[in-house]
């Protein structure tokens, strides 16, 4: 007899009751476990909140407003050069490199590195405000790897950039560089002056005397631009990298303004910088010769040019006998105190000098040392 109250369900489903809720607990995980990793993806998607920065420090302040400042002056130059087609023999263009330079004056004056425009048959130089303009050579000094450009510039005149003085620069002051590394225009750099009166011989054999070093990041395309100090002011102007691959490794070099001040209006005048002279003759290889033979270090004069400053202050050539022998006049030891020991040495040295400005030699002369003042002409 049955007992009221007993579950009539069949024994064998109650068996596999529990199968079957376990069945449709993983059915709704599995529909309910997409919807739920939507919402937290959509929720860690959303942006966070920005958190306050305060005030810039006072240097960053300082390096904005100097890039602000600056960059108006600074050009990226692109040169061409033209080549003769060796099949048709027509002629055409092919760029050639690129550059920076800088605003030098309100003339249109831009001031640039002699490598850069070096071979190259035209010159567009581009401004701050994207203006593109043809370039015409104005006067270059390859001894100081400098150039000087002049574009035709109808309004808006970017502003030159301030001049300062690289005499009494110090190592550990900042500078900065502005210019065009590998075509990326208007790009800052900064570090600090590294060391100062370097020298460095370029491919062409030229020697440039007083180079600073600097840290500043100096790359490819950043040649011509300006160095400029913590004021903004103009204090060389990048001209090379120390490097052994080709990129930026620490080492920057830059032509110092003080030249720069000097050769810029020269080359703006007269189109070339007039190397100023004693006015006596000179070579290399008979002062290698005659400093082996006589066992002197210094600069042997071959012989004064007429109506020169050397003749005028009295300075002796050497001469030659009747058999070929030849016997040594003056030999120049040091000029304004600097010691010279050979004729490349003494051009340099005079490259830092005007026409017309005098200069203390002193001369070994008959077996002891005078000193003789000697008016520089020009050469």
């Amino acid at each position: 007899m049955p007992y009221y109250g007993e579950s009539k369900r069949d024994p064998g489903f109650r068996r596999y009751q529990w199968v079957i809720w376990a069945i449709l607990v993983a059915f709704f995980i599995w529909q309910i476990l997409p919807m739920i990793e939507r919402m937290w993806i959509r929720s860690a998607a959303e942006p966070r909140a920005v958190t306050a920065r305060g005030e810039l420090a006072s240097d960053e302040k300082a390096t904005i407003e100097l890039f602000e400042n600056a960059s108006p002056s600074v050009v990226f130059i692109t040169t061409k050069q033209r080549v003769r087609d060796f099949w048709s023999r027509n002629v055409f263009s092919v760029p050639q490199g690129t550059g920076s330079g800088f605003i030098w004056d309100d003339h249109g004056h831009v001031v640039t590195n002699f490598h850069v425009i070096q071979n190259a048959s035209e010159a567009s130089v581009r401004l701050n405000d994207g203006r593109s303009l043809d370039a015409v050579l104005v006067g270059a000094s390859p001894a100081h790897d400098l150039a000087v450009l002049r574009i035709n510039v109808k309004f808006d005149q970017p502003p030159p950039v301030p001049i300062g003085t690289s005499e009494d620069l110090k190592v550990g002051q900042k500078v900065f560089a502005i210019g065009n590394p590998f075509g990326l225009d208007y790009t800052l750099t900064g570090g600090l002056v590294s060391a100062l009166d370097r020298s460095l011989t370029e491919e062409n054999g030229v020697t440039i005397e007083h180079l600073i070093q600097t840290d500043a990041a100096i790359n490819p395309g950043n040649s011509g631009g300006p160095l400029l100090d913590s004021a903004g002011r103009l204090v060389g102007i990048n001209t090379a990298i120390y490097s052994p691959s080709g990129a930026y490794a620490g080492i920057g070099f830059a032509v110092p303004v003080d030249t720069v001040n000097r050769v810029v209006p020269e080359l703006i005048a007269r189109g070339k910088f007039t190397r100023p002279s004693l006015g006596i003759q000179v070579d290399e290889r008979y002062n290698r010769m005659l400093s082996e033979r006589l066992n002197r270090k210094g600069v042997f004069g071959l012989g004064g040019e007429p109506s020169s400053s050397a003749e005028r202050a009295g300075l002796r050539g050497a001469k030659i006998d009747a058999q070929g022998m030849v016997t040594a006049g003056d030999v120049i030891l040091a000029l304004d105190g600097k010691p010279l020991e050979s004729v490349s040495e003494l051009l340099t040295r005079l490259n830092d000098y005007s026409i017309g400005d005098k200069v203390t030699l002193r001369v070994f002369r008959n077996d002891g040392e005078t000193e003789i003042e000697v008016l520089l002409g020009g050469s």
